[in-house]
């Protein structure tokens, strides 16, 4: 499926890839006019599910990585640099793995390589923010009109599915030989210690903690996160 996606700027195809219940426009604000105005073509699509970009949602990230190609290739770009965060960043990882000759460079934030001891609790505390969310009126009218015709409830819904998270796939990184950047806020504990796991698991990935940050990094310190990708991008740039 071709995902509907937002394209600024010229240069080197960057893949910017947001979180879970957003979309392409309403996240990577900040880095999409940063990298446009320095020599890149930023492309943020709508994963399936999210903003203008309808589809099934069983087998979400299988689905994810041949949207992911089959836009790219429809875009007639044939290597990107990829980033993303939380689900967006589950999808970059593993279009990266799937796909590792269309992608110079790989970035990802809030994700974890193994299934953390609390998990059962910390699905249950998401589906319980989530219900919270959705008798939240101003926010109920905010996601029907970011995601148009999308079940987006059905969606969130579907993210603390038993077998949604797929562990046994973001914790095989031992082979990845792309430049590879796991960047994470300092006051998520439990994502400091996935990144350092990463950095076990595959010395040559490279590993950033944002001070005073959290989930969102990219979001909560973008001057920080966009400064930090941008070294990462140029040194990958200059070889």
């Amino acid at each position: 499926m071709i995902l509907h996606t937002n394209i600024t700027g010229e240069g080197e195809p960057l893949v910017l890839i947001h979180s879970g219940g957003m979309t392409g426009l309403t996240e990577y604000q900040e880095q999409s006019e940063y990298f446009s105005a320095r020599n890149f073509k930023v492309i943020r699509p709508d994963l399936r599910g999210h903003g203008k970009s309808v589809g099934e949602i069983d087998n979400y990230f299988s689905r994810c990585v041949k949207d992911l190609n089959d836009t790219l290739e429809f875009l007639n770009i044939e290597q990107c640099h990829i980033a993303g965060v939380s689900k967006g960043g589950i999808a970059a990882l593993l279009f990266a793995k799937v796909y590792p000759n269309k992608v110079k460079s790989l970035s990802f934030s809030g994700i974890f390589p193994v299934e953390p001891d609390n998990w059962t609790e910390l699905s249950r505390e998401e589906a319980a923010s989530y219900e919270q969310l959705f008798n939240n009126e101003e926010a109920v009218s905010f996601l029907n009109e970011i995601h148009g015709e999308n079940d987006w409830k059905l969606l969130f819904q579907s993210f603390n599915g038993e077998d949604f998270y797929p562990f046994d796939k973001t914790g095989d990184v031992s082979d990845i030989k792309i430049p590879t950047l796991c960047i994470v806020g300092e006051k998520q504990e439990i994502e400091v210690s996935a990144a350092i796991t990463y950095k076990q698991l595959n010395y040559n990935i490279n590993i950033s903690v944002i001070p005073f940050s959290g989930h969102l990094v990219h979001r909560e310190q973008p001057d920080l996160y966009t400064k930090t990708l941008h070294i990462f991008l140029n040194k990958i740039i200059s070889l």
